[in-house]
């Protein structure tokens, strides 16, 4: 789950309202261990990420940097070798000394 919250920062053009929403939106599920929360958890759920959401955007308001923003293209570029490495299928032996591949 928590691979699915993205940097946000210094990115041209900048973070989208609809991206920051999704990145709180993953961390409120990390939090409550809730991927859609039940009736009686919903209303503290949605206010939960609505104020995350609003406390990132300060945030990302906020932060100042001297670095050049970075391309989302080149960025999505790594993220996808990143990984198709982690992924991918790699040999490996057992202590019976064969390889094979999962």
């Amino acid at each position: 789950m928590c691979r699915n919250i993205k940097t946000l920062h210094n990115f041209a053009p900048p973070a989208t309202e609809d991206e920051v929403r999704a990145s709180a939106l993953q961390f409120v599920r990390k939090l409550s261990g809730f991927t859609k929360p039940s009736k009686a958890n919903e209303e503290a759920f949605n206010r939960a990420v609505e104020g995350v959401t609003h406390i990132a955007q300060g945030l990302l308001a906020s932060l100042v940097t001297n670095a050049p923003p970075r391309d989302r293209e080149v960025e999505a570029a790594k993220a996808r070798e990143r990984s198709a490495i982690r992924f991918s299928a790699r040999p490996h032996e057992h202590e019976h000394k064969h390889s094979h591949f999962h």
